[in-house]
């Protein structure tokens, strides 16, 4: 075994979470990876890969029993996301996009909002999570999405843009700033908008470098009508929602950057074992056994971390936001990196659609951009150093 096969072994799970990964990887590797190029190029949704994803149920993964759901641990989520994206990055992230949004509800929701929104989403519903706008990316306090109380009601206003599925979307976990409260921070707030709502719209779709099967829209609200019924907590609670999403969503994103980047290292590993330059293996040049042992252990160590932080949150951990900003920031760099150098093994070829590192190279830079950019991230975390 080499030491992927043995980190690989090493990932706790149940017996039933074992056959489920082995199932997910079967999928995977097969009808998933098959279309993967033809997605890639086509840019049409990969409707075929969801069907096939809810007919092993993978939607209930994350869903509480009571809510017709499996409930299993977060670790055997991300080893799903991890293979999933190893196939095909727009179905991973997808995929991914669900538990990002449908989370918060999970978390904060009331009892009627669960009975209402989860067995939805675990029979296999689509689920948008709508933050960004044209000028609140990475500082969510500038949104300017607007939600005004009208008795029963919540009247929204405004647009999101940089949404994952959100031409697509069964449920959007939108957030917005409540009319009647002036401070910036304290006035977010999160709700839960449906399908099929008078005055939502879609405006376009962006025609996007990489993950190019997953659409990726502008929507528009135009006087949105929603029950007060499905405001999650109260009003100026979103914020408290918002940095609790990303501290689990985060883990997420790291899985689905290592997915690329292992899908990589293991395309580039086969390539140079069989290519030959001066009658010699490419893998026996001393230069090249330098660059795939720096992937190799940067990679190495980084899963390590993945499968620490799925340890902690399936332990009920709740304080690790700076460890989740470090293992986003080291994956998806790692996930660039990793992709360009394996390009580089493959020469030419690596530049040409004709093997897919050459797309993997392109999914792996929106990881870097995605969940907060990793400047960000780095600024989080050198400001957790500051004394007080």
């Amino acid at each position: 075994m080499n030491i992927f096969e043995r980190l690989d072994a090493a990932i706790e799970l149940s017996d039933d979470e074992k056959l489920l990964v082995d199932s997910v990887r079967v999928l995977a590797r097969g009808e998933i990876a098959k279309r993967a190029e033809h997605h890639d190029k086509t840019g049409e949704f990969p409707w075929e890969n969801i069907k096939a994803i809810n007919n092993l149920g993978l939607n209930a993964m994350f869903i509480p029993e009571e809510y017709g759901g499996a409930a299993l641990s977060y670790t055997v989520y991300l080893e799903c996301v991890r293979e999933i994206t190893k196939a095909c990055a727009s179905t991973g992230i997808i995929w991914a996009t669900n538990f990002h949004a449908i989370k918060p509800v999970i978390d904060f929701g009331t009892h009627e909002q669960k009975s209402r929104f989860l067995p939805r989403v675990a029979e296999g519903g689509l689920v948008s999570l709508a933050i960004t706008e044209p000028n609140a990316g990475s500082d969510a306090t500038g949104m300017r999405t607007r939600f005004t109380p009208d008795g029963d009601d919540i009247i929204i206003n405004g647009g999101k843009t940089f949404i994952t599925s959100g031409d697509v979307a069964d449920l959007y976990l939108l957030f917005g700033k409540w009319s009647e409260i002036d401070d910036p921070k304290n006035a977010i707030t999160a709700l839960v908008l449906e399908k099929g709502t008078p005055g939502l719209s879609v405006v376009r779709k962006e025609d996007k470098m990489g993950h190019r099967a997953s659409s990726t829209a502008t929507i528009s609200f135009d006087n949105c009508r929603v029950p007060r019924a499905n405001l999650l907590c109260n009003p100026g609670d979103g914020l408290r929602i918002l940095f609790a999403s990303l501290n689990k969503s985060r883990p997420s994103v790291a899985a689905h950057a290592l997915g690329i980047a292992r899908a990589a290292f293991e395309d580039g590993i086969a390539y140079i074992n069989e290519r030959k330059q001066s009658g010699r293996k490419i893998v026996e040049f001393q230069g090249i056994q330098f660059m795939l042992a720096d992937m190799a252990t940067d990679l190495a160590m980084c899963e390590g971390w993945l499968w620490r932080m799925a340890k902690v949150i399936d332990g009920g951990g709740t304080d690790f936001g700076i460890e989740a900003s470090m293992l986003k920031m080291r994956a998806s760099d790692i996930a660039m990196r990793i992709t360009t150098d394996v390009v580089q093994l493959f020469g030419g070829y690596g530049y040409c659609s004709d093997f897919r590192v050459e797309r993997l190279m392109r999914d792996a830079k929106i990881t870097q951009i995605w969940e907060g950019t990793n400047q960000v991230h780095r600024q989080l975390i050198g400001r957790s150093f500051l004394t007080k």
